[in-house]
């Protein structure tokens, strides 16, 4: 299994151009192990739907129905351990929260995250697909 980001989630959902022909490589040749995406991702796109920070290629309800029933999706729930590791992550690495959750779900999982994120592939205390 891997983890994915929340926006390499919605770029994948939506079909989106911002979803590189690598990040669609190492999803398909991930996706016999799974494809994990935390319930924090849910949070944190409705939230930013919600502010109208993101905008949608359908409605949001249709879009969540769609994006969770990708091929090999699998969602992550939480746990008290990742909620606690995501308080104790080594060398203060500090985001904003659902990054800290995400950080913590791969680490807590030993499994590798696949994200575009700066901050994420430069934090050395997690697994990365690149």
């Amino acid at each position: 299994m891997i983890v994915i980001d929340t926006h390499i989630w919605i770029w994948w959902a939506s079909e989106l151009p911002d979803l590189k022909p690598r990040y669609r490589e190492l999803l398909e040749s991930n996706r016999s192990g799974g494809l994990g995406v935390s319930v924090i991702s849910i949070w944190e796109i409705s939230k930013k739907y919600q502010l109208g920070k993101l905008g949608l290629n359908r409605s949001f309800d249709v879009w969540l129905k769609d994006a969770l029933a990708l091929p090999d999706l699998r969602l992550v729930d939480l746990s008290h351990e990742i909620l606690v590791e995501s308080t104790r992550l080594p060398d203060g690495f500090r985001s904003d929260p659902a990054d800290e959750i995400i950080v913590a779900t791969a680490r807590m999982l030993n499994v590798p995250l696949l994200t575009a994120d700066e901050k994420l592939l430069n934090y050395e205390h997690v697994s990365k697909l690149t």
